[in-house]
């Protein structure tokens, strides 16, 4: 993180950057016609192809050594590992988008700070690195349970032309599972890694991992094609997926942690399902979420807050207390 106040344009492209990723939801959801599968592997096939020269770029201003690194076989199994969980978590997420509502989908597939904390939880008495979670940290855990309770509540439900069922919630909280796995590897690898030379390689995998996927699950997507989305009646949303959602909201944040905290980023991407429904609401005629949507969603982005501001609290005071060592 840079010192000293952040330049204003920072500020204005984390507000970009988190409308961006919070788009997401209700473009895949636009295009509800292309099997699930074959739409998350279209999105992931042309938001590689943008990353691609970015990619060369980056691996030709690397030095020798980070060249080597990225080169050893260990550094592969992790990039195939993350690739192998992205692909995990937008087959999910996107699948739910077709079996819940979209403000339902956003909120339980932006839980993962929720399932780092049960994880710590279930692995730090067997796993020495891995530290137990504080109370700040379950108190917050708790909440967000609270609110998913309520959230439910709503079942049954409609919003827009979709309808809130159990199978979609759990789909999008299943694709909340597996995107830790894409944060854990991305924090090992990125350490050393320019942000490029991970995020091709690993969408790039995730893309191609998806058509066979599609293939076995998704009679349909055959009438489809897994280059579809090159036709003009897709061409365009696809595109606005990758440059926005992907480029740049995913890049622009990266760009943010050089100027700003973790902890000012992260509280920013806890709004997606506000924002994201927002965007839904105002753009795609997703209608207005029920009651119970409203009250449980609000408490569970009110303990995704408190789970992100406690942890990173935590690692902030630990990087501190390494800097002071002497």
């Amino acid at each position: 993180m840079g010192h000293g106040t952040p330049p204003r344009w920072v500020w204005v492209l984390l507000g970009a950057s988190v409308l961006g990723v919070s788009s997401a939801g209700a473009l895949f959801q636009h295009v509800n016609d292309v099997p699930p599968l074959l739409r998350a592997s279209w999105r992931l096939q042309l938001t590689s192809l943008v990353l691609l020269p970015l990619f060369v770029h980056q691996w030709r201003g690397s030095n020798a050594a980070t060249k080597e690194a990225y080169l050893r076989p260990r550094t592969w199994l992790l990039l195939g590992a993350s690739g192998v969980a992205l692909a995990a978590h937008f087959g999910a997420w996107v699948a739910s988008l077709d079996q819940t509502t979209l403000t339902h989908s956003l909120l339980f597939v932006t839980a993962h700070p929720l399932v780092i904390v049960l994880g710590m939880g279930l692995l730090s008495p067997f796993v020495v690195s891995i530290r137990r979670p504080v109370r700040r940290e379950w108190a917050g855990a708790f909440v967000c349970f609270v609110g998913a309770g309520l959230t439910l509540l709503d079942t049954g439900g409609e919003q827009g032309d979709q309808t809130a069922t159990l199978l979609g919630d759990g789909l999008a909280f299943a694709g909340a599972i597996f995107v830790v796995g894409y944060i854990v590897v991305g924090r090992i690898l990125r350490s050393w890694m320019p942000i490029f030379l991970y995020a091709f390689p690993v969408t790039a995998l995730a893309a191609v991992l998806l058509l066979p996927a599609s293939c076995l699950l998704e009679p349909q997507a055959a009438a489809f094609g897994w280059l579809g989305w090159v036709d003009g009646a897709y061409f365009i949303w696809f595109l606005l997926l990758a440059l926005a959602a992907g480029l740049l909201g995913h890049t622009g944040l990266n760009t943010c942690l050089r100027y700003l905290s973790p902890l000012v980023v992260s509280v920013a991407v806890t709004l997606e399902p506000v924002l994201g429904s927002m965007i839904g609401w105002l753009l795609f005629d997703s209608g207005v979420p029920g009651r119970w949507t409203w009250v449980g969603g609000l408490v569970l982005v009110a303990g995704l807050l408190l789970v992100v501001v406690a942890s990173e609290n935590i690692t902030s005071n630990q990087a501190n207390n390494e800097n002071n060592t002497p």
